[in-house]
């Protein structure tokens, strides 16, 4: 099937999108509101885009509330105070991740309904979230605004937090203690890590070895 996307209203798009673009790594983003009051959303419209600087990217929608502010409360308190926290979820976190992104009123903390534990950061005001197996401590590298009111940040990662079992001396990274989940397609979907599979980069030379026997078979 071949589909124009300019036929497309947004949210046929949407469907679309999150039903092809899978698995998607989820960014639980820790915020401070103007008041000092903590907040924690989750995000899939998310990845990392460079290591020099090292950046992530997070994709943040409108708000859909009636109440005259056009973004969601994450976007608007990086907006306001320049700082973020991302958190990757683990699969014990997944509940109270799902948690976090109901829409509570406002002056709701999702850190209190969620049961997160706050952690210190090192080099901004912003905590992170203690349950996390990896957090990125980030400043507002740049902000672009698109259509209803959806914001595309970018962050520059300027501390990890990485948890103990999980790495070691030479920075190698178990993914397994990890136990990173990924969003998939419809309402309530996600995966796990665990499952895969490895195929070593090849040079040329043995890249034409590797094809010849495919060839054979």
């Amino acid at each position: 099937m071949d589909i124009a996307a300019s036929s497309l209203p947004p949210d046929r798009i949407y469907k679309l999108l999150v039903s092809t673009v899978m698995p998607r790594p989820i960014a639980l983003v820790s915020t401070l509101n103007a008041d000092g009051g903590l907040n924690a959303a989750p995000f899939s419209f998310f990845n990392v885009f460079s290591n020099a600087p090292p950046l992530l990217i997070i994709g943040i929608e409108g708000s859909k509330r009636d109440d005259g502010k056009p973004h969601k409360d994450t976007a608007r308190n990086i907006l306001e105070r320049g700082e973020f926290v991302v958190n990757l979820v683990s699969h014990d976190m997944a509940l109270p991740m799902v948690a976090s992104a109901i829409d509570f009123p406002e002056g709701v903390s999702e850190f209190t309904e969620a049961g997160f534990t706050p952690r210190y950061s090192r080099q901004i005001a912003v905590p992170g979230i203690a349950e996390s197996p990896v957090s990125f401590e980030c400043r507002l590298f740049n902000t672009v605004s698109l259509p209803f009111n959806r914001t595309l940040v970018t962050g520059e990662i300027l501390h990890l937090h990485i948890a103990d079992n999980a790495i070691d001396d030479n920075l190698h990274v178990d993914p397994d203690a990890l136990d990173l989940i990924g969003r998939m397609h419809g309402a309530g979907w996600y995966t796990r890590t665990r499952d895969r599979f490895e195929i070593p980069r090849m040079s040329p030379d043995e890249w034409r070895v590797k094809n010849r026997q495919i060839t054979r078979k």
